[in-house]
């Protein structure tokens, strides 16, 4: 039997949304390995066939899954990168936000993220990971660009170097708000604005131009 993701999006979006609900818990709970396609479907009350009909095997299921996850992730970045009036580090500052905001309405998701990011045995990890950071590095690039265009960071500045740490330290700041930390108290969601503001700052006073002393 071919798989057909399309049949499955023409299904009623309430039945869509059960079947995508109960996968994600099921590989945020389990892992890849010993997530099993049958608890899914009899918490779903439906026939494994079903599944296997709309995505062909527990890779394609995990697949889709995991490209949603990807476009949903990316859809608010866009719209950052796309409003105009913006400085460099007010978009910085936002999408530390936008992407705080997207772990806290998708917790399950983002503990499937970090058990491929730590799990070297985790299927086509090299795949998935590869078009996370691919993503979110051409989003970094161009953010970086049009900085450097607008006279927001030096012109001089090593695009490559620039890109590489920003998405650790936004990596990093995703972790420590969704993971509770092993150094102090659990910040309040309340103070995230304040949080993504103060990194925003000290990224800028640490990357842009500053006069030079004579």
């Amino acid at each position: 039997m071919t798989p057909s993701p399309k049949t499955f999006e023409n299904l009623p979006e309430e039945k869509r949304r059960r079947v995508l609900d109960e996968a994600t818990v099921e590989f945020a709970e389990h892992g890849y390995h010993q997530a099993s396609v049958n608890r899914i479907v009899d918490r779903l009350g439906i026939a494994k066939g079903s599944l296997f009909k709309y995505f062909g095997n527990k890779q394609g299921l995990f697949e889709h899954l995991f490209g949603r996850a990807v476009a949903g992730f990316k859809k608010p970045l866009k719209e950052i990168r796309d409003t105009s009036g913006l400085t460099f580090f007010e978009r910085i500052e936002r999408s530390l936000v936008a992407g705080c905001r997207f772990v806290e309405d998708h917790p399950q998701l983002y503990r499937i993220y970090l058990k491929m990011l730590f799990n070297e045995n985790f299927p086509l990890r090299e795949r998935f990971l590869g078009e996370i950071r691919g993503a979110h590095a051409k989003y970094l690039r161009r953010l970086i660009e049009d900085g450097i265009q607008a006279g927001q960071l030096p012109a001089d500045l090593d695009t490559d170097t620039a890109v590489f740490t920003l998405h650790a330290v936004m990596d990093r700041f995703f972790q420590d708000h969704a993971v509770p930390p092993l150094d102090g108290e659990p910040s309040e969601p309340a103070a995230l604005p304040d949080k993504a503001r103060s990194l925003a700052e000290f990224l800028r006073r640490g990357l842009a131009a500053t006069p030079s002393q004579e």
